[in-house]
């Protein structure tokens, strides 16, 4: 017995498919097939039943299977502690990041985080906040940046910054502020549903979605069609900070703020337990938080002044 055929199971479990699993190894499904069917002897038990497509794990073999993922964890831990004893971040971490945070963010922080850590790899997905949580479930990112608070217990979330929402309308923007309850009076625009921060928005400006006009139903997927689409036909929409500071000094003038408790986003880092990555996460967490936070007006409030926007 030895790790790779720990880990060859563990691809199998995961892709209940042994072409699939053999690709994801890089190594030809008869050697997939060769190394599993060794264990089993070895271990004189069936690991997965190849009966059925998709082939099933069997009872005996979810009991290995728990038993050979905290091998392969430990074996990783070793791997890592002669870099860890020596206070160097290396490695690679994989990380999903849902599009609303990453068209702002990683241009700030990914230049500077590669050129501090030269022997660390990052492996980016911009992908929605289900699919981070389903691919942290299944190990195949280590961490998510997304919007917070989440309502589960499995996922641990570290807090690097919260950012305020500013009102995008049509007309040049007046010295007037507003409330977020005044915006039931007006005609929203949103990002396309079931959007993180368009549940967000619906949420902290307790609103009730409705249509502009009857004979059109458009749900747009990024902040510079959601603006055009404002542009074009009148109302209002939301935008986060770090957008607002990305937008050119003549579109700044169509931004309006909210008057005080303002409508506030958190974004995290997440990750699954157990603590795998703890190091590389934990730092590129203070990255971001010491790059970010100095940048934006919540840093500078106090709780009361802030109403946070949650899912």
């Amino acid at each position: 017995m030895n790790i790779q055929q720990l880990e060859y199971i563990v691809a199998l479990d995961k892709y209940k498919s042994f072409s699939k699993a053999a690709e994801s190894c890089f190594i030809t499904q008869a050697t997939l097939s060769t190394m599993v069917k060794k264990l089993e002897e070895e271990l004189n038990l069936v690991i997965f039943d190849r009966k059925t497509n998709p082939i099933i794990t069997t009872d005996s073999g979810i009991k290995i299977l728990e038993e050979a993922k905290k091998v392969i964890f430990h074996s990783d831990k070793l791997k890592r502690i002669p870099s860890e004893l020596k206070g160097i971040i290396e490695g690679e971490l994989r990380l999903g990041i849902i599009p609303t945070v990453a068209s702002n963010l990683l241009h700030r922080v990914v230049p500077i985080i590669l050129k501090k850590y030269p022997q660390l790899k990052l492996s980016i997905q911009e992908i929605t906040t289900e699919s981070i949580i389903q691919k942290l479930k299944m190990g195949e990112i280590d961490a998510g940046i997304l919007s917070t608070p989440l309502d589960t217990k499995e996922l641990e979330e570290i807090v690097l910054y919260r950012e305020k929402h500013g009102l995008w309308q049509n007309k040049n923007a007046s010295t007037q502020f507003i409330k977020p309850k005044d915006m039931k009076k007006e005609h929203i625009w949103l990002l396309q549903q079931g959007n993180c921060l368009t549940d967000q928005i619906i949420n902290v400006c307790s609103l009730s979605p409705k249509k502009i006009n009857s004979n059109l139903n458009f749900h747009p997927n990024s902040f510079d069609s959601l603006l055009n689409i404002v542009d074009t036909l009148e109302g209002l929409t939301l935008i986060p900070e770090l957008y607002f500071d990305d937008l050119s000094k003549e579109r700044k003038k169509k931004v309006r703020d909210f008057t005080a408790p303002f409508p506030v986003r958190e974004i995290s880092i997440v990750f699954h337990r157990p603590y795998a990555k703890w190091r590389l996460i934990n730092a590129i967490s203070m990255e971001i938080k010491d790059i970010i936070a100095p940048l934006l007006h919540p840093s500078k409030l106090k709780n009361s002044e802030m109403k946070l926007a949650r899912l």
